[in-house]
């Protein structure tokens, strides 16, 4: 099983990043830090308030003055880079919110950012002053550094994993999009990445916005179309029409099916879980040309107050022969997960093709056998 990528933070990393301290800060407490830092429950903080922690200890044995701190962490950070500096962002978000403080502190992030990231920092201050904050990430994203430009679209992310959410971009993502249209064509995968989650979260509260968007990059630049491909990811998954037809997904209809003899079958179709059936599909395509194609199968999972809540898994995302004969098997395990917890009971499974319902079947799933 692979470290948890908070254990990164081990005493002996501690130590030596103590050390890096007092090459330019002789009275750094050392001893302090790593105990203040270690004290329970250390073992039991998640990856980002390990962060948060180290951030907060390291201003209580740093200078009073935000400046001088500041000046220290500038110092060194040649020898900090990497994810595990992220912590030197979050000291900035943490001791220099204050107002007399923010140019000093929107500096110093762009400065950290080249190394680690200050995709969480930011957060903060966009929610404290929103326009003043975007004005500069406005600035950021012609920046000649891509570790910058990609600053300015994923720290307005409106739902940055493990981040803090930004609910007024939710609510109108109008100047994050306006960031966004500096990034549609970067040279950087880095940043282009960046800016398709972005679309992909905007999405989730605003997708007619993100599809009118999309509409009017398509076509422009080879760069921009995988972003927006990779953008609209969630709204090709939802089988959202304008989003299938954009990205060359025909719809099935009565007067032009896609496919005929559709089948699913299931086995075994009672089983305990924590175990394991195996899902065979096939069908036929009746199409006149190549086409591309979708294919999932959906999961009806029960819930624990006995509703279903379906999960989807990609089977397939192709262009195939227009009278192509597609079959196929795929394993799936009925094993809990730290994001989902199986309960007994009925479970429909279902396949679709762009979205639409091709075939069905059931499975009895029944209590964790002992």
């Amino acid at each position: 099983m692979a470290e948890a990528l908070k254990n990164i933070y081990t005493p002996t990393f501690l130590h030596d990043f103590g050390d890096k301290v007092r090459t330019v800060y002789k009275t750094f407490p050392k001893e302090q830090f790593m105990t203040a830092i270690l004290m329970q429950p250390w073992d039991e903080l998640p990856l980002r308030a390990r962060m948060n922690r180290i951030a907060t200890v390291l201003g209580t044995c740093l200078p009073e003055d935000y400046n001088q701190a500041l000046a220290i962490l500038f110092a060194i950070e040649k020898d900090c880079t990497g994810f595990p500096y992220l912590f030197f962002p979050d000291f900035v978000a943490i001791y220099g919110l204050n107002s007399k403080h923010w140019d000093l502190s929107i500096k110093a992030l762009e400065r950290f950012t080249k190394g680690s990231s200050a995709e969480f920092a930011i957060r903060p201050f966009i929610l404290q002053d929103p326009e003043r904050a975007m004005t500069v990430m406005h600035q950021w994203s012609k920046h000649p550094n891509e570790h910058v430009r990609r600053l300015s679209s994923e720290g307005c992310r409106p739902r940055l994993p493990w981040g803090i959410h930004l609910p007024l971009f939710k609510k109108d993502p109008t100047p994050v999009l306006d960031i966004l249209d500096n990034l549609k064509a970067d040279p950087s995968l880095y940043v282009r990445k960046s800016v398709a989650n972005n679309l992909n979260d905007i999405a989730k509260d605003n997708p007619g916005l993100v599809l009118t968007t999309a509409q009017r990059w398509i076509g422009t630049n080879p760069d921009t179309d995988w972003i927006l491909r990779q953008g609209c990811r969630t709204l090709v998954r939802k089988a959202n029409p304008i989003a299938l037809e954009l990205f060359g997904y025909p719809r099935p209809s009565a007067e032009a099916p896609l496919f005929k003899n559709a089948l699913l079958t299931v086995a075994p179709d009672q089983l305990f879980i924590g175990t394991s059936c195996d899902l065979h599909y096939s069908l036929d395509m009746t199409w006149d040309s190549p086409v591309h194609i979708r294919l999932e199968y959906g999961i009806d999972f029960i819930k624990a107050n006995g509703k279903p809540s379906r999960k989807l898994f990609l089977l397939s995302d192709k262009t195939v022969k227009g009278d192509a004969h597609l079959s196929g098997s795929r394993r799936h395990r009925f094993a809990d997960l730290t994001t989902r917890r199986h309960h007994p009971g009925a479970h429909q499974i279902v396949l679709l093709i762009n979205g639409q319902e091709a075939a069905q079947t059931n499975l009895l799933l029944q209590p964790l056998q002992l």
